[in-house]
């Protein structure tokens, strides 16, 4: 019998006056969605700060639409499977796991090879890591992405780009609010096409659903990416196992090699290892098992 999926929530915590904002907001995110909702007066015992420090770290997630504040406290954002966060919201989140997650991924991109990433602010973080893998074709539906590439062409000796610059192709479509181009476009530019690997990020990540996505019109653009890839690698933090999006667009079984990070938990991946061929933990030294084919 399946096992239900369970967090056992972050480590105490006995000395944290030191913590950057973004890990001490990583920590309340976790206790938020573990429990259902936090107390200010709890989190000052636990996190070890002011009164104060917590309303403010309560006030910057507010703003970044993943919790919302309530007399006392914050509770879990209620319609978190229908919003659609922009790219800048988005921005803010998990930036340490997912510099982790990028660096680790960008291994898995072979000189020479064609390659498609959708959008979002993993892939966009995993694009810097990429400039340096010579002779890449990148497919992409993602603006953001397709703009690093651009930046860093830089200029050959012959007034073109530079040896070894990617050739980047992006498709049409309407945008989202996390950048991403979506619709009949983007679909029919990428049906024809063939990758040897797809990097994708996720809104969500479950046994049930696989992967899902809040917004209806990129799940279908995302369908298409997964079916034209030989070989699928899901990039996502730790964060996003567990949540279900509107829409899923592919099942666990499509997916190659999960690179995540160190925050998942050891139930989670125990569950995960019997439906995922490869995964990548970013920042330890073992992969947790298979890469995948």
């Amino acid at each position: 019998m399946r096992r239900r999926h369970g967090r056992t929530g972050p480590p105490a915590v006995s000395d944290n006056q030191n913590l950057l904002a973004e890990q001490r907001r990583a920590l309340i995110l976790d206790e938020v969605r573990r429990r259902g909702g936090v107390r200010v007066n709890e989190l000052t015992r636990r996190l070890n700060v002011s009164d104060m420090t917590v309303r403010r770290d309560l006030d910057a997630l507010a703003r970044q639409g993943v919790v919302e504040k309530v007399h006392g406290g914050a509770v879990p954002v209620v319609e978190a499977s229908t919003h659609e966060p922009g790219f800048e919201a988005k921005s803010a989140l998990e930036l340490s796991a997912k510099e982790d997650i990028a660096r680790a991924a960008a291994r898995l991109a072979a000189p020479g090879s064609a390659i498609a990433m959708s959008g979002g602010t993993t892939t966009y973080a995993l694009a810097h890591h990429l400039l340096d893998v010579p002779d890449l074709t990148v497919v992409t539906n993602s603006v953001r992405v397709a703009d690093v590439f651009h930046s860093a062409r830089g200029t050959g000796p012959a007034g073109g780009p530079r040896p070894g610059a990617a050739t980047v192709v992006l498709t049409g479509g309407v945008r989202t609010p996390s950048d991403s181009l979506v619709g009949p476009v983007a679909d029919q530019a990428i049906r024809s096409l063939h990758f040897d690997v797809l990097f994708i990020g996720v809104h969500g990540i479950s046994v049930e659903a696989g992967l899902s996505t809040p917004n209806l019109a990129e799940a279908e653009t995302n369908r298409r990416l997964v079916e034209a890839a030989r070989r699928v690698v899901v990039i996502a933090d730790h964060t996003k196992w567990g949540t279900v999006g509107l829409s899923s667009f592919a099942r666990l079984s499509d997916v190659d090699t999960l690179v995540t990070d160190a925050g998942l938990t050891a139930e989670a991946r125990e569950e995960m290892a019997e439906y995922l061929p490869g995964l990548v933990v970013a920042g330890e030294d073992e992969v947790a098992h298979g890469q995948g084919g």
